[in-house]
């Protein structure tokens, strides 16, 4: 993974447009990130521009692994929670490039979202994953503990039922909340 840098993403037309079309690829290429294929680019551009608008009021932080200028991975990390959920964020729209798949981009985009959520005083951490087709590999490499599966909780993208796997981590010994 030499030479890729990775740091929260703005709500630029260039990041936009490379995020738009990192998830249109992802969407088409099976990954299930909450949408169906064919997604149209116009629908991509939408759901970033709320999501990095989202990022600007500090309800999410929108990571991007950079490679010679181009974005080839995200991750964000959710931190807009109820009232009594102070101390926990969620992992969510974790994609790479198909081109770079298998350099441990993934992961070093989970340790920056750990890290940041320490940051902000939130070490409870979830996420959830397809259960056909989706990271639960990476996940539990990660150390994130499995919680259990919901059948048919989604549609995968290409059409059909798959289950959802839900995971936790504790990436901090959390403080007594009062």
């Amino acid at each position: 993974m030499t030479d890729i840098r990775i740091h929260p993403l703005d709500a630029s037309s260039d990041t936009i447009e490379q995020l738009a079309t990192l998830i249109v690829e992802t969407v088409a290429g099976g990954g299930s990130v909450s949408f169906m294929h064919p997604m149209e680019l116009e629908r991509a551009r939408d759901f970033w521009w709320g999501s990095l608008e989202a990022a600007a009021r500090g309800d999410r932080v929108v990571l991007g692994a950079i490679d010679n200028g181009r974005i080839v991975g995200t991750v964000t990390l959710i931190t807009s929670l109820p009232p009594n959920q102070p101390h926990r964020a969620e992992i969510s729209k974790m994609m790479t490039a198909a081109s770079h798949r298998g350099r441990g981009i993934a992961m070093a985009l989970l340790k920056e979202a750990e890290r940041i959520a320490i940051a902000l005083g939130r070490p409870h951490l979830m996420l959830d994953t397809a259960s056909d087709g989706g990271a639960a590999g990476l996940y539990e490499k990660a150390g994130f503990h499995f919680v259990g599966e919901v059948p048919d909780f989604a549609l995968k993208p290409h059409g059909g039922l798959t289950g959802t796997r839900f995971y936790w981590k504790q990436v901090e010994p959390a403080s007594s909340q009062t």
